[in-house]
């Protein structure tokens, strides 16, 4: 019998189902009680709180005049792509990876470049003879990289960050960064790719944003860091082009509450977040048709499917149809996607359990 849409465990959007912390609500409704809703700039405790996070949590010393404001990192993606490419030109991906990234390349009318991910014994890695190769044969101008990498759950290294540093030094080519998920870390620490060297950070675009930390997408705020100043006033111009200038009052409110406060929220969180991990690698290490890769950050479980023998399709049909559950099919992400599919993991352990109970009845 077919579930009825109401009946589905969603469990494809990069959301979370817990609730913002307090010190967010609490802020949220000083702001509600205040009334007024006017335009608003963020103000230095607004940039300070930014600085004192990053250098805290991954030893990352930023300025304030680096910090542009945009309504989320999409949005700041394809601004620095606009200001820094010119159409036909050639950018760079590593697929698996997060599907936007595709279409905002094709969508501005730039040249759209993959480098596939190495799978090797339950873990992917960097091709970077691939990646040098094809930076090379298609002057490739701009190299977009997802770190901690969604969906796959890698957190990259220093050494592979410096050698992607190191090929994109050699050919001219400028990063554009999504870190959007650095909070999400259960093994080390996140490095920033422009904390590396001063050079590096000179031709580098870092995007992030609280919102994927403490929940709060819909109220549109991110940041992107660029120290070099040429660089930064050619995002910063591509930006206002579009009309946009100030983030929305309600957002800069729920961003200075969650940095300010929200630290030990995220550590409980984390905590939690690794729970549920080890709840699902329990239960899928005892049956040989669907494996966890071991996730290192994010909250979006990656899973190997390829052994239960279906299509795409039949797995979409099976998870959505079958077990009740909405997830997201892997070929979504472009190259080597196939036979994988994207679990949320960031809710109640109650709605885990019972995504994992009717996996094992569809079985």
């Amino acid at each position: 019998m077919t579930p009825s849409p109401q009946s589905i465990i969603p469990m494809w959007i990069a959301d979370m189902d817990f609730k913002a912390p307090p010190t967010v609500t609490e802020a949220l409704n000083r702001a509600v009680e205040h009334g007024i809703f006017g335009y608003t700039l963020t103000d230095n405790e607004y940039d300070e709180l930014i600085i004192s996070w990053y250098a805290k949590r991954m030893e990352w010393e930023i300025r304030p005049e680096w910090i542009l404001k945009t309504p989320g990192v999409m949005f700041a993606i394809a601004a620095s792509i606009i200001a820094l490419t010119d159409p036909g030109d050639a950018v760079l991906i590593c697929q698996p990876v997060y599907y936007p990234f595709a279409k905002v390349i094709t969508e501005n009318n730039r040249r759209l470049i993959v480098s596939e991910l190495l799978f090797n014994n339950g873990r992917y890695e960097i091709d970077f003879t691939d990646l040098e190769e094809k930076i090379v044969k298609s002057s490739v101008k701009l190299f977009l990289i997802c770190s901690p990498h969604n969906p796959v759950g890698r957190v990259w290294t220093k050494e592979e960050l410096k050698h992607i540093g190191e090929i994109c030094l050699r050919h001219d080519v400028i990063v554009i960064s999504d870190e959007i998920h650095s909070d999400f870390i259960f093994e080390g620490r996140h490095t920033p790719i422009a904390s590396l060297s001063d050079e590096l950070a000179n031709r580098t675009i870092t995007c992030t944003s609280p919102t994927k930390t403490f929940n709060l997408a819909g109220l549109q705020a991110a940041n992107i860091v660029v120290s070099n100043d040429k660089l930064r006033s050619k995002v910063r111009k591509a930006c206002l082009a579009t009309g946009y200038s100030n983030l929305n009052t309600m957002a800069i409110v729920a961003a200075k509450a969650a940095y300010k406060d929200g630290e030990a929220w995220l550590d409980e969180l984390l905590s939690y977040l690794k729970d549920n991990y080890n709840v699902l690698k329990s239960t899928f290490s005892e049956r040989s048709n669907i494996s966890l890769i071991h996730p290192e950050g994010t909250y979006l479980a990656w899973l190997d499917c390829r052994r239960m023998n279906r299509s795409d399709r039949e797995l979409e049909d099976f998870f959505t149809n079958q077990a009740g559950i909405r997830l997201h099919l892997g070929t979504t992400f472009g190259a080597g996607g196939g036979g994988f599919v994207r679990m949320n993991i960031a809710c109640p352990r109650s709605v885990l359990l019972e995504a994992i109970t009717r996996i094992e009845k569809a079985l």
